[in-house]
C-alpha cells in the first residue's frame, strides 16, 4: 500500500530553458502555442521570466531547485515544463513517464535529476519507469495529464493523445488509485484539451475547473460531485482557460508551512475579483509575469514546476 501523501509540497524543481523555442513537434495538438514574430528576442525574454519566477518563489520561502543544462547535448525546446516527465512520492519514488514527442523524450534526464535531488538531501529510494521508456503510443505525460487528489488517492484526467486510457488504467491499478475520473474534452476549436492541467487544478480545500471544456455534462456532474465532498469548486470560463491560463495554477506551501497559490500574471489578471477572494481563503496568490513563455511554449506556471514529495535524508 503506497504511503498516504500530503497535497502540498514546499519544494519544486524547475529547468532552465536554454533551448527554449516554438516546439514544432508539439504544436500539432497544443493550441495554446503561438509562433513568435521574427523580431522577437525570445530566448533572452524567456530566461529573464524564468529567473524572476525562481527568485519570486525563493523570496517567500518556497524552495525552487533549478536543473541546469549541464553537459546534456540534445536540444529540448520544452524542457521548461518538467512536470510532464517525472513526479515524486512521499515513499521515495521517482516516477518517469512516457512522452508524446521525440524531443520531449529527450528531456528525461534521470541521472541529472537524481543528483540534484540527492545534493539537496532528498532520498530517492526507487526509480520507476511508467510503461516502456521509448513508448510511442500509450502515452501518459505525468502531472500534465494526471491531476492528483493526493489526500483521497484519486486521479482526474482528460483523454487525449498525451493521456492513453490503457496506460492510465495500468498506472492507477499498479499504484492503488481506486477512483479515476477519465473524461472527454474539447477546446473552443473543437479539439481535445492536450493537458488536463490547463483546464483543472486541485488544491487543499478548493478546485478550479473549466466546465465548458467537458463534452459530456454527466461526466462533469460526476467530477464536480466528487470534488464538492471536501472542496470548493471554482468554475472558470473557456476564455479564462485559453487566454489567461487560469486553471494552470498550483497550491504549494513555503518552508514555514504557509500556503501559496502559484500562477502567472496573466492568470491573476484573468480571475474575477470574486474568484481571487475565493482563492485567497486558501493561500497567498503569487503571480509571475511569464507572457513570452505562455505565448510561445503553450504552458504556464504550473507546467513549469514539478513538486517534490520525497522524504529527506537523515
Amino acid at each position: 500500500m503506497p504511503t498516504k501523501q500530503i497535497q502540498l509540497s514546499d519544494t519544486l524543481v524547475m529547468v532552465r530553458p536554454v533551448d527554449f523555442e516554438f516546439n514544432e513537434q508539439t504544436g500539432g495538438d497544443n493550441a495554446f502555442q503561438h509562433r513568435p514574430s521574427d523580431d522577437e528576442n525570445v530566448i533572452e525574454k524567456v530566461l529573464v521570466e524564468f529567473q524572476n519566477m525562481v527568485d519570486n518563489l525563493n523570496s517567500v520561502g518556497i524552495n525552487a531547485l533549478v536543473l541546469e543544462k549541464g553537459n546534456h547535448q540534445e536540444k529540448t525546446p520544452d524542457a521548461i515544463f518538467p512536470n510532464n516527465w517525472f513526479s515524486t512520492t512521499s515513499s521515495g519514488e521517482l516516477l518517469i513517464y512516457p512522452m508524446y514527442t521525440e524531443n520531449r523524450r529527450q528531456e528525461r534526464r534521470i541521472d541529472d535529476l537524481t543528483s540534484l535531488l540527492k545534493s539537496n538531501n532528498y532520498d530517492v529510494r526507487d526509480t520507476q519507469i511508467i510503461g516502456e521508456f521509448e513508448e510511442t503510443k500509450e502515452i501518459l505525460e505525468g502531472t500534465g495529464v494526471l491531476i492528483f487528489d493526493h489526500t483521497h488517492r484519486r486521479i482526474f484526467a482528460a483523454q487525449s493523445e498525451r493521456c492513453h486510457p490503457v496506460q492510465l488504467e495500468r498506472f492507477a491499478k499498479a499504484r492503488d488509485y481506486k477512483d479515476v475520473h477519465l473524461f472527454q474534452t474539447a477546446s473552443s476549436h473543437g479539439t481535445p484539451i492536450y493537458h488536463t492541467n490547463v483546464m483543472m487544478s486541485i488544491g487543499d480545500g478548493f478546485a478550479v475547473v473549466c466546465a465548458d471544456c467537458f463534452t459530456d455534462k454527466e461526466e462533469y456532474s460526476a467530477l464536480k460531485s466528487a470534488l464538492e465532498l471536501d472542496r470548493e469548486v471554482i468554475e472558470i470560463s473557456m476564455g479564462q482557460t485559453e487566454q489567461n491560463f487560469c486553471a494552470n495554477i498550483l497550491h504549494v506551501k513555503n518552508n514555514q508551512g504557509e500556503p501559496y497559490i502559484v500562477m502567472s500574471q496573466s492568470a491573476y489578471n484573468g480571475f474575477t475579483s470574486k474568484q481571487k477572494e475565493q482563492l485567497s481563503q486558501y493561500g497567498t496568490l503569487l503571480p509571475n509575469p511569464i507572457d513570452t513563455i505562455e505565448k510561445i511554449g503553450g504552458g504556464s506556471a504550473r507546467c513549469m514546476i514539478a513538486e517534490i514529495f520525497l522524504p529527506k535524508t537523515a
